[in-house]
């Protein structure tokens, strides 16, 4: 089945629901969309795709096609067709060649209907290791020489949809090489990996994180992953666990990385004992990635101070140039091809430990991190910038203007 970038008008006009649906998530998969949405409208239902987190409405069904289509993946989603006055939730799974494509659906009633979102997760695309997540070198090492502690609490820390479970997973993929037992508390379970323990909540049992991280710890793991610390319960026994001999994994919601310290200190954690297991903090976002086939580089080389407070942190050859979007069929005519990390990561030393146990504030643990060789958001986003990764639009466009520096 062949087709370009949006499907045209009258695409749909001689294929049955099924042919349909498979038509739409066969195409997200192809251009790695992290989420489907069929949305009720008062004359139709439209089709739209998240990528590289930006919204595309990429057709309109008629009304009859669309509810059809709706209720075929309700259907095979293993969700009850009768009642749509609630939320719902299922799950499908696509096989499409040689890609399996996991589908988590959520179905929400609306004014002119059942709106349905599809998160999208492929088994082969979806896992990173480390190296693959934005790091440079030098953060790269840092990062591993972090994890093959013995025991400690590291969290990854930003908004929703930045990409911190991934950075999680390529933690546990650094770890999980056969010496050591690896279990995973997660709501949902993202992606099955040989090697982890795996375990999901289940709110209709009353299985939440609180309650299997307290039963997972007899069951003698050397690390543990918690999906989210989100309670006060969850967040020391964390704690406690970091300070019992498991290397603890986590995520967090703070805008940066310092502020992962009030955040713990908010949900009642002893800021003594946080000290003491704390190893470090990673704070990201994400931006899209230029595509190298047809990124456009503009000479800089007479503005020498552009790059000037991040050169050491460059590879050589990188400074004198500045990238900017081009326009190809290999990146669908947008000028990107994917998306990386933009990130902060705080290794917690001695000193740093002593600023938490007092009391600090985060911009004074920022600043002696800083100190101490941290890049903070602006600088890791120009060694992005300088190194051709991305474009300067596109932080613009990503980091909140007060980490860059700006004043607007």
């Amino acid at each position: 089945m062949v087709y370009d970038g949006r499907f045209a008008g009258d695409f749909f006009t001689n294929l049955s629901p099924s042919e349909v649906l498979a038509a739409v998530i066969e195409r997200a998969a192809d251009q790695h969309v992290s989420d489907l949405f069929f949305l009720a409208e008062e004359s139709g239902i439209r089709v739209a795709f998240r990528r590289m987190g930006q919204i595309e409405t990429v057709a309109a069904l008629p009304l009859d096609l669309g509810r059809t289509v709706v209720t075929l993946l309700k259907a095979e989603a293993g969700i009850d067709l009768g009642d749509r006055r609630r939320p719902h939730e299922g799950r499908l799974i696509q096989t499409i060649g040689d890609r399996t494509i996991d589908l988590r659906i959520n179905i929400i009633p609306t004014l002119h209907g059942e709106d349905l979102a599809a998160r999208l997760l492929d088994r082969k695309f979806g896992l990173r290791t480390l190296d693959q997540i934005g790091l440079t070198r030098i953060e790269l090492n840092k990062m591993q020489a972090m994890l093959n502690n013995s025991s400690g609490l590291i969290l990854v820390t930003g908004p929703t949809g930045t990409g911190k479970t991934t950075t999680l997973y390529g933690c546990l993929q650094y770890l999980n090489d056969g010496t050591r037992k690896i279990n995973t508390l997660e709501d949902p379970v993202e992606y099955s990996v040989t090697g982890l323990r795996q375990s999901q909540t289940n709110a209709k049992l009353g299985l939440d994180f609180p309650e299997l991280l307290r039963n997972v710890l007899r069951q003698a793991p050397d690390v543990i992953m918690v999906g989210e610390i989100r309670d006060e319960e969850t967040a020391s026994t964390a704690v406690r666990a970091a300070n019992s001999g498991t290397v603890v994994l986590s995520t967090l919601h703070s805008p940066i990385a310092a502020s992962a310290v009030m955040s713990m200190a908010a949900l009642g954690v002893n800021r003594f004992f946080l000290s003491n297991c704390l190893l470090g903090v990673v704070a990201q976002r994400l931006v899209r990635t230029l595509c190298t086939k047809c990124r456009v580089a503009y000479d800089i080389s007479e503005s020498p101070e552009t790059f000037a407070d991040i050169q050491p942190f460059l590879e050589p050859g990188f400074g004198t140039y500045i990238f900017g979007p081009g326009s190809c069929e290999a990146c669908w005519q947008q000028g990107y091809s994917g998306r990386t990390a933009i990130l902060e990561l705080m290794v917690f030393n001695r000193q740093l430990r002593q600023l938490v146990a007092k009391g600090c504030s985060s911009e004074e643990l920022q600043a002696l991190a800083m100190q101490q060789g941290m890049l903070e958001f602006r600088r890791s986003a120009m060694v992005k910038v300088a190194m051709g990764v991305t474009s300067t639009e596109e932080i613009l466009r990503e980091l909140p203007t007060d980490q860059l520096g700006l004043d607007l």
